[in-house]
């Protein structure tokens, strides 16, 4: 388990993949992913399977923490790894987030703040970098808060809902996310 501060990271368990599919049915959450289709659970149940002996991928649950802290902790949505390079020690993350109760109130951020800390400082990575929709403003905020910076726009690199739109490519340097803690600390 990996702690934040209103969120932890656990290892995703079978009993997580009925969840998995319910909000992936949502098609307003299949939007801001790169997945257009629902997925059933048995394709969940497969993805499972891959990733347990997934070497370049890690995936965890989020779990909340209740906004009154009493009570037990909510699984909310899933962030990790993908696609990791281990010899230019660079990985790519992802996040979503499930129920809209959640959205937009902080929650992703700590769970990403929490996985590239972990990316950092467990597994040695020196770059972090992920893709966003340009029309995710409330993902934009989030990964900027992090601490990404846009690294590059692939104009029109994706369709939905009968158009096109841009694909942002953003990362932040293992040089640069312990400046900002340092710059954080003493402002």
């Amino acid at each position: 388990m990996i702690p934040g501060k209103r969120v932890r990271l656990r290892p995703v368990e079978k009993d997580d993949l009925a969840r998995f599919v319910k909000w992936l049915a949502e098609p307003e959450l299949r939007g801001y992913l790169d997945s257009h289709l629902p997925y059933s659970q048995v394709q969940e149940e497969r993805w499972f399977e891959r990733n347990l002996s997934a070497g370049n991928e890690q995936v965890w649950s989020i779990d909340a923490q209740p906004p009154d802290t009493v009570g037990p902790w909510v699984h909310i949505g899933s962030c990790g790894y993908h696609d990791v390079d281990w010899r230019n020690r660079v990985g790519e993350v992802g996040i979503m987030l499930g129920p809209r109760d959640y959205w937009g109130r902080g929650y992703g951020t700590d769970a990403l703040q929490t996985l590239v800390a972990w990316g950092f400082y467990t597994l040695n990575l020196n770059r972090v970098q992920l893709r966003v929709f340009a029309d995710n403003e409330r993902a934009l905020r989030s990964y900027q808060k992090v601490g990404f910076q846009l690294e590059g726009r692939l104009r029109q690199g994706n369709y939905a809902n009968g158009a096109y739109r841009d694909v942002l490519y953003m990362g932040v340097l293992r040089e640069d996310w312990a400046q900002a803690l340092v710059d954080a600390k003493a402002g």
